[in-house]
């Protein structure tokens, strides 16, 4: 379980990295939003989730924040206090599409469902 401070520091960098992504880093990687942050307890490594509007744009931010990865770092080491500034690690956030899918087949046996039912 992680400490309260660990919490804390997660959702102030997620609140940070997405005003950075957004407004700050000049490459253009398209509208992404910050779904979570998971920070090690020894502040060593930032695993950062992320979605896009579009699949089309999957690629173009993913090659964004890699080649903006350091710029990014240093921007959050000015926004955030923390003891050091972890290395990141951007990983897409599928869980939409994901729960979408799953939304998608439950609708599609409820229906067969009723059709049955009505047989």
């Amino acid at each position: 379980m992680k400490s309260n401070y660990l919490l804390r520091l997660e959702s102030s960098i997620k609140r940070a990295l997405s005003e950075i992504l957004n407004f700050e880093v000049k490459n253009n990687i398209g509208l992404v939003t910050v779904t979570e942050c998971s920070i090690t307890s020894d502040l060593e490594y930032l695993t950062v989730y992320y979605t896009v509007l579009s699949d089309k744009d999957k690629k173009r931010a993913r090659e964004g924040l890699e080649s903006s990865k350091g710029f990014i770092r240093s921007s959050l080491a000015s926004k955030v206090q923390m003891r050091k500034v972890p290395n990141l690690i951007f990983k897409y956030d599928d869980s939409y599409q994901n729960r979408s899918r799953i939304e998608e087949l439950l609708k599609e046996a409820k229906a067969k469902e009723i059709v049955e039912d009505e047989n």
